[in-house]
């Protein structure tokens, strides 16, 4: 974090916020929760970059408003949360690739005045998936549960990173079709199957390496019914992209069925990363926002228990 030195201390670039300072952000309705000023301000501090990250709370409404003040302040970058991942899109002047087929904005870049969209949102999957479960993508079998705007993202990545198939599990078939649809033409070698819960699903588990939620599910300890880890085989492995709690329901099932697993922790690391060096035209130092993601939920576990 920055902070402005205390009376009779000596001032240096790492603590003075001045005129020159550049100010980066996330924007989001709620935006309280969010993690990535925790992260970013670390890494900023870290690479001794003159910048500070602060979070935005911009209503749905206010979206558009918002997004041209951003621009009119010359703010350099900023992060996007729910509920203006997709809807930002056409407020922008441009979007990447991963953009568009992530169907979703997470990482704005101004260049010069124009708003550029990114994702690095499924990139940072990818990441967390080799770093913290030695997973690696290439030729696997998937099963993606959500069909959502987490699930398109993740789709995506998956289909980049050369996977041999993926089954996306829904409760609404047409909505899981629909999403399968938009990423045939593109890549035909990967073999899509959409399924709903429980019985199709619980059939496909027995072959996959990887099992995704791509869901909400978890937040509140809620269970992912019809779906039984118990039919997995000993080898797949589990990744859960919620991160709060740390161990959700699917993990603890995971862990009772020996199934090595992790939640999204990781995946918030990487795309925040990810969006540092879109930002900044460099990687941040390496582990400075785990560490600082640690440090803060150490932080927060004393005060609880105060």
């Amino acid at each position: 974090m920055l902070f402005l030195p205390l009376p009779g201390e000596p001032m240096n670039d790492k603590s003075v916020i001045t005129g020159k300072t550049r100010i980066y952000g996330i924007i989001g309705y709620p935006v309280t929760h969010s993690l990535s000023p925790v992260m970013q301000n670390a890494a900023l501090q870290a690479a001794a970059v003159d910048g500070l990250y602060v979070p935005f709370a911009v209503e749905p409404d206010q979206l558009a408003t918002a997004v041209s003040g951003l621009r009119a302040l010359q703010v350099c970058g900023f992060n996007v949360t729910i509920p203006h991942k997709t809807s930002i899109m056409p407020l922008l002047d441009e979007l990447a690739p991963s953009a568009v087929q992530a169907g979703a904005v997470n990482t704005v870049v101004n260049q010069g005045g124009r708003l550029i969209g990114h994702n690095t949102d499924g990139d940072g999957m990818i990441i967390s998936l080799a770093k913290d479960l030695e997973c690696g993508i290439a030729g696997s079998k998937v099963v993606l549960v959500g069909a959502g705007g987490a699930a398109r993202g993740a789709l995506a990545a998956f289909c980049r990173a050369g996977v041999a198939s993926v089954i996306v599990v829904n409760r609404t078939l047409q909505i899981a079709d629909d999403l399968a649809n938009s990423f045939r033409a593109c890549y035909p070698q990967v073999k899509l199957q959409v399924s709903t819960l429980p019985v199709q699903a619980e059939l496909a588990l027995s072959e996959v390496d990887l099992l995704v939620n791509a869901t909400s599910l978890g937040m509140a300890g809620e269970k992912i019914e019809g779906l039984s880890l118990a039919l997995l085989s000993g080898h797949a492995k589990v990744y859960d992209m919620v991160y709060n709690p740390t161990l959700t329901p699917l993990l603890s099932d995971a862990k009772k069925c020996g199934l090595k697993a992790a939640n999204g922790i990781g995946m918030l690391v990487a795309q925040g990363e990810l969006a540092f060096k879109l930002w900044h035209g460099m990687s941040p130092d390496e582990g400075v926002m785990q560490e600082a993601l640690s440090c803060f939920y150490a932080t927060q576990q004393r005060l609880d228990s105060l």
